[in-house]
């Protein structure tokens, strides 16, 4: 009875990717929720991380781990496995004296503590047979990573204490992201941006990764560009093109269908180490910076249609990234 319970409740979350989806793991599992919060003066920026690892050792925990971008420190903050809650109705997980869902934040660390609203908020759309950003690669089962992406961009509202003294967040910007399975990928590049000169919300989010594959590998990756109101994907399942090339200190990535391209170059700046997963472990290491910034410029056929560089861009480059680079289009 216990199985067919944990069934259904994987299988409602299935078609909804920012639902937890470890009903059931015992092993080699993790699964983590990524905030970002960037108050509106911009002086201050973090991801909160919250989440949970059964790994394959029989070490089972919980967790929230915190960024603090302008610092560029990094905290870990264990938790008993019991201290995580979710529910299988929707997207809300609590740990602790601390709550996360979609629209709404509660946080209780020595860092951070208050509560933050998310209005305005802009999810990846669903379709037909693509539940959420990873397309019809949702439905396989023995995928190593599942990526999902809760909201692109929204507007924050309310106060937090961090250190000790009140920072009003009204008006700031965020994110929210998420990631589940067994392992992070053994290389890849990740970034993020919404914080561009712009009126309306301009958001950026690229993955670039080494997929395993039934015995061999690919390189996949998921773009997602917000302009105008429109999000414009391109990924490997949508049939686009790329490229990937490594600088001093920079990034540069381009994407292409029928209709349109998009060219980024991000400029790498102070980082923090972070705890990534292993096998459910959280034993892994990589460096993410907050301090990043990423010129954009997007195209509609050959008509430059939007030009503008993004601030406080999360930037990840890990692993043996060498396996992503091509200077030709590939799919």
């Amino acid at each position: 009875m216990g199985g067919q319970s944990h069934l259904r409740k994987r299988w409602r979350a299935l078609w909804n990717p920012d639902m937890y989806h470890g009903w059931g793991r015992e092993s080699k599992f993790f699964e983590g929720w990524y905030f970002k919060l960037v108050d509106p003066t911009g002086q201050y920026a973090f991801a909160v991380i919250p989440g949970i690892s059964k790994g394959f050792d029989g070490y089972h925990h919980s967790f929230i781990q915190l960024l603090d971008g302008k610092r560029c420190e990094a905290h870990y903050h264990d938790f008993p496995l019991e201290a995580f809650r979710a529910s299988d109705k929707h997207f809300e997980v609590q740990l602790g004296k601390n709550l996360f869902a979609a629209d709404r934040i509660v946080l209780d660390t020595p860092q951070l503590s208050g509560a933050l609203r998310m209005n305005n908020r802009f999810p990846w759309p669903k379709m037909w047979g693509a539940p959420g950003i990873m397309g019809w690669y949702s439905f396989m089962p023995f995928m190593e990573c599942y990526h999902g992406v809760v909201s692109m961009n929204h507007l924050l509202e309310g106060n937090l204490s961090v250190y000790g003294q009140p920072v009003d967040f009204t008006g700031g910007q965020g994110y929210i992201e998420k990631d589940w399975g067994r392992s992070f990928p053994g290389a890849w590049i990740w970034m993020q941006s919404n914080h561009f000169n712009t009126t309306n919300p301009v958001s950026l989010m690229a993955s670039v990764a080494v997929i395993p594959w039934l015995g061999s590998s690919f390189i996949g990756y998921i773009v997602g560009f917000l302009y105008e109101g429109e999000l414009y994907r391109f990924a490997t399942y949508t049939g686009a093109q790329m490229k990937a090339r490594l600088g001093d200190h920079e990034v540069v990535l381009a994407f292409r269908d029928k209709r349109h391209r998009l060219e980024i170059v991000a400029h790498q700046a102070g980082a923090a180490e972070l705890v990534a997963p292993i096998s459910g472990n959280m034993t892994g290491k990589v460096n993410e910076s907050m301090q990043s910034t990423v010129s954009v410029r997007f195209f509609e056929r050959e008509k430059l249609i939007f030009e503008g560089e993004g601030r406080n861009t999360g930037l990840e480059v890990a692993g043996e990234v060498d396996r992503l680079l091509t200077e030709e289009w590939r799919r």
